[in-house]
């Protein structure tokens, strides 16, 4: 069958009269050879009889002839695809049949019949052989005309139900598939028809009449038929079954958003939530999620193993329905979800393996106790027809329970949709515990935090105070920074505002020693400068103890160039003194309004070494406000400039109300973003001063009769005050301290009142050293002065002042003063 090219120059056919025929003798050599040969391979007849067939071919396909040939002889004949070599040494592809005959002789030949394939794709198919091709297929197939009516199926799409062939004929897609949506097939018939454009991969999920009760996926593809004259006459599609690999698919999808949206946050509760969220629909139409309740408050699941005859305590943490009436039962989120020993969800709970059931006995009880009405429902009633339980399981440890629902009797779930699920818990399982293991540290770091910061801050007379404090660090809670006011003798206060390196757990405890120092360094009542001169010693020399330098990871390490603001502020007189070590200094809202910013001399940031601390001090009119902040407060992620950054400070400083504590919070907000760069800390105090009448002084020469006086003159004004259960034990406080410092002091003496929540007696005397507590012995004639102070005051002390010093007794007041 010689090859040629037909008219619209796409097909190439082979045709017994296009072919070069060719005579083999029994030993496979030419014995004839014809012009048609000789023009496809260029040979002369006195140049191929003679040789061997073999020899005009290619040497890969040489070595097949020999095989040919008996396959040939054995069968009755063979054709296929040989490529022949030219003899100008070209290839040429050819199609060959060889057929063996008999001469009239009786000898056997073979006849060959050459055809070249030029472009063709391969074989021309006889009808009997594309018959063979379409019936046997086990694609379906099938042919509508331009009316969109079968005219002609093939046998495997019977497969999908609509009966045989012939019952098609003229029907429609939609009479024969009403379950699938006949609109968007025919409409991609329709465009094939009207462009000639084949489409190729349309995906369809539908409900074919071979499985009417649940979704099937195929897979279509459409080609335009037309006749001799181009004109279309209707269209071949075929159908494909890829459910398995849509719903491989959909499994994937699935996998794929519960990995985006499950774990979104460090909450257990909202992760629970989201595995229920991302279930519904796509795998179930009802699924709850259950835990333990030591899971839900982040401590360790228990260690024992659990048996199947406890009755097992869990709590909802999420559920998602696909009905609002399904089920009508439920437990809600945190509440208390039980269940009966030996039930299924207890079984996965002790042993750790998932259960499914396809059908659930409609009349069995549900196996939740303690139902809403107190009355346990059937699933019947509940309509839940099949279940998946799954167990929440990480690092070998069983969390809680996650069951899987669906109320359609047609779909149960099935071993794919188990496996399913076990990878959605298992991804969901490592979310969950990790927010469990979250839950628990952090609620460790927020009692730290609490434990390092004041809860609230003490009462006082000096200062209205509120304060602020918002970490970098919002996963923990914890920071660096902290603020504290600290009551003084002497009805003063003590204003701290600082700020440890870093963020997080190490910060803290670097913060919570730099506070405790403070608090115990201000019980020594000593100058602002000097209080930051023995705390810079301190975290140097734990520095050098502890072999740390600032940058290393502890707490040691950490407090090297911390900073710290420290005021002293006396209603008495209304004047503040503080210093800083590498801390910005506060700003001062006047009571009219007015801000400004204390010029203060900055000192070296603690533990780094560097000049002696300064410190300054001014009066405060009553109402002022001052603002001590740390640095995080006007921290805005980039190179700052220290005047704009005051300007801003200074603009939401304008904005104070009346009242401190939403004052504080707005300056925070208006100048800190939602997600701080720094730790922040602000700590606001309005000034108060103690009524005139509050404080009573006399000034006392140098003289021992003058006790007497200073007695009388105490008790005028305990009486004045209202103070008359206090008068005996503050004349012995005072003429002990009086006649101490005539006694042992030089320069003047002045003895002062003060009743604030307290009444504290101060005695100041010009000189500087400091009195002791002695224990004298039964004999002794003196030396019980200080000890009967001791022993009558709630507290006493001594501080020193440039001019001398001052020991004061406190005395607690039983009753607001009048």
């Amino acid at each position: 069958m010689g090859g040629h090219k037909e008219q619209d120059g796409d097909r190439q056919g082979f045709d017994v009269a296009d072919a070069a025929p060719l005579l083999l003798d029994p030993q496979g050599v030419v014995a004839s050879w014809t012009g048609q040969a000789e023009r496809m391979l260029g040979y002369s007849p006195s140049e191929a009889v003679g040789r061997k067939f073999a020899e005009l071919l290619i040497p890969e396909d040489a070595e097949r002839v020999p095989d040919l040939v008996g396959r040939c002889r054995g069968n009755g004949g063979w054709a296929g695809l040989l490529t022949a070599r030219r003899r100008d040494g070209r290839r040429v592809p050819v199609m060959v049949r060889i057929t063996p005959t008999v001469e009239p002789r009786g000898r056997s030949s073979l006849l060959v019949l050459v055809s070249e394939l030029a472009d063709a794709p391969g074989w021309d198919m006889s009808r009997t052989v594309l018959e063979q091709m379409v019936t046997g297929s086990s694609i379906g197939i099938a042919i509508v005309d331009t009316d969109l009516r079968f005219v002609w199926s093939n046998a495997a799409l019977e497969q999908f139900g609509g009966g045989p062939a012939p019952r098609r004929l003229g029907l429609r897609f939609a009479d024969v598939q009403p379950g699938m949506d006949a609109e968007a097939v025919e409409e991609r018939m329709r465009h094939v028809l009207e462009t000639g454009e084949r489409v190729v991969g349309y995906e369809h999920v539908g409900r074919v009449r071979s499985a009417p009760l649940r979704d099937t996926a195929h897979m279509l593809s459409f080609t335009r038929l037309d006749d001799e004259q181009g004109r279309p006459m209707g269209v071949y599609y075929t159908v494909v079954d890829i459910t398995e690999r849509h719903r491989a698919r959909q499994r994937l999808a699935l996998l794929d958003r519960a990995g985006e949206h499950i774990g979104r946050t460090l909450d257990v509760t909202r992760t629970a939530q989201e595995l229920a969220d991302i279930a519904v629909p796509g795998l179930a139409e009802f699924v709850t999620v259950d835990l333990l309740e030591t899971v839900l408050r982040g401590a360790e699941p228990p260690s024992g193993p659990l048996t199947e005859t406890d009755r097992v305590m869990l709590r909802r943490a999420g559920h998602r329905s696909l009905y609002q009436d399904l089920p009508r039962t439920i437990v809600e989120t945190g509440g208390v979800a039980a269940y009966l020993a030996g039930s299924p969800p207890v079984r996965c709970l002790t042993t750790g393996r998932s259960w499914r059931q396809e059908q659930l006995d409609p009349l069995a009880l549900e196996w939740a106790v303690g139902a809403p009405g107190g009355r346990e429902s059937t699933f019947l009633e509940l309509g839940l027809q099949s279940v998946m339980i799954v167990p929440i399981r990480a690092r070998g440890v069983t969390l809680g329970l996650t069951t899987f629902f669906r109320r359609r009797r047609e779909n149960p779930f099935d071993q794919d949709d188990l496996n399913l699920a076990e990878d959605l818990v298992s991804r969901a399982a490592v979310c969950v515990d990790n927010a469990r293991r979250y839950t628990r540290e952090r609620d460790a770091a927020l009692v730290l935090q609490r434990s390092l910061l004041p809860r609230r801050l003490p009462e006082q007379d000096a200062v209205e105070v509120s304060a602020c404090y918002r970490p970098a660090d919002e996963l923990t809670g914890l920071g660096g920074d902290w603020y504290d006011l600290i009551p003084l003798p002497g009805a003063r206060v003590a204003l701290v505002v600082g700020e440890a390196p870093g963020h997080g757990i190490d910060a803290a405890a670097a913060m919570g020693r730099l506070r405790t120092a403070v608090r115990t360094l201000s019980a020594l009542d000593l100058p602002p400068e000097e209080v930051l001169a023995h705390l810079d010693d301190l975290v140097s020399r734990s520095a050098r103890d502890e072999g740390g330098e600032p940058a290393d990871g502890g707490a040691e390490g950490r407090s090297a160039g911390a900073g710290c603001l420290y005021v002293v502020y006396d209603p008495v007189d209304g004047r503040c003194a503080m210093a800083a070590a590498g801390h910005p200094a506060p700003a001062v809202v006047a009571p009219e309004g007015t801000v400004t910013f204390v010029e203060l001399p900055q000192g070296p940031a603690l533990g780094v070494g560097g000049p002696p601390f300064e410190s300054v001090e001014l009066p405060l009119a009553e109402g002022s406000t001052l603002a001590l902040h740390t640095d995080g407060l006007l921290a805005h992620g980039g190179p700052g400039d220290a005047g704009t950054d005051r300007d801003r400070l200074r603009r939401a400083l304008e904005q104070v109300t009346e009242s401190l504590g939403p004052a504080c919070q707005a300056v925070v907000d208006a100048l800190v973003p939602a997600r701080p760069y720094d730790d922040v800390a602000l700590l606001m105090a309005r000034t108060r001063r103690l009524d005139p009448g509050q404080v009573a002084v006399w000034d006392l020469p140098v003289d021992p009769a003058v006790v007497a006086e200073a007695r009388k003159s105490t008790t005028r004004q305990l009486d004045l005050w209202g103070l008359d259960e206090l008068v005996f034990t503050t004349e012995l406080i005072v003429s002990e301290l009086v006649t101490n410092a005539i006694r042992h002091a030089a320069g003047p003496v002045r003895l002062r009142l003060i009743r604030e929540r307290a009444l504290v007696c101060e005695v100041f005397d010009g000189g500087a050293t400091t009195p002791h507590l002695r224990h004298p012995r039964a004999m002794d004639e003196g030396g019980r002065g200080l000890l009967l102070v001791s022993q009558l005051s709630q507290q006493w002390g001594t501080r020193f002042i440039p001019e001398g010093k001052i020991i004061w007794a406190e005395q607690s007041l039983s009753a607001p003063p009048v």
